[in-house]
């Protein structure tokens, strides 16, 4: 039987090189995020990364200066929550493609837009459903689509315009990682992932758009105690399983 399972974060993202393009699934700081890949990532100090996500985050809170201001809603995230901004907060990243980069406010800084304002990081901003779609055509093995989404916007700037019907369409490209970083619930011994609620979101996507799909996980069954009913991605899209740790807080 081929079994995925690998020991340690630190041993799963061991070959990850400076100049990676790394997806990353999640959506925002809740649940679905691969909080303990980006941390293990973080650790290995990969440079010159392009990572590809809905939205990178604002990182870890690292004094006062990183608290929201007085009367701004809190948003609560499990206790060993960590997001892409961690890589960014960390210099790793030289560009980042996500649809939503965050909205910097005074007295609540970004890395993203920190270091995009000091030419040290470049941001492509692509429309919600069409990275999701450049991801799953990556998936699928379909180079290149046309969408009517972002046409007549600053999103056309560079991009290939054709008229179908009367109306016009972009040229988008294929989006291919060299690997995915995917967040799932349960998962077998041979890559088989369930997820749960909304987390499936980029990460069902993600899963088998790179060259090594690595998913954490919270669970691992041995094969044949999933329901097939329930598995969203199948083994065959997914390369590495790391188990993560119960109770964990960020470190």
């Amino acid at each position: 039987m081929i079994d995925k399972v690998v020991p340690s974060f630190d041993e799963a993202v061991a070959d990850v090189a400076d100049g990676s393009i790394i997806l990353i699934g999640g959506f925002g700081p809740a649940n679905g995020v691969p909080s303990y890949l980006i941390r293990a990532l973080h650790k290995k100090g990969s440079k010159n990364l392009t990572i590809a996500c809905n939205t990178p985050g604002q990182g870890r809170a690292t004094g006062p200066a990183m608290a929201p201001p007085p009367g701004a809603p809190v948003r609560r995230a499990p206790p060993d929550h960590d997001n892409a901004g961690l890589l960014i907060q960390n210099f790793q990243v030289s560009k980042a493609i996500a649809a939503f980069p965050g909205t910097p406010r005074p007295g609540f800084p970004s890395p993203l837009h920190d270091q995009a304002r000091e030419g040290k990081l470049t941001i492509e901003m692509v429309a919600q459903g069409t990275l999701a779609e450049r991801i799953r055509a990556a998936k699928a093995g379909i180079p290149a689509f046309y969408t009517r989404t972002g046409a007549g916007t600053l999103l056309a700037k560079g991009k290939e315009v054709r008229v179908f019907n009367g109306r016009e369409y972009l040229l988008e490209y294929a989006l291919k990682g060299d690997f995915s970083f995917v967040r799932a619930h349960k998962a077998d011994r041979r890559g088989n992932l369930v997820f749960q609620g909304t987390s499936r979101n980029f990460n069902g996507a993600m899963a088998g758009a790179s060259r090594i799909t690595i998913a954490e996980v919270d669970e691992l069954v041995e094969v044949g105690a999933l329901d097939p009913e329930a598995v969203a991605t199948a083994g065959i899209y997914v390369q590495r399983v790391v188990v993560r740790p119960k109770g964990g807080q960020a470190k």
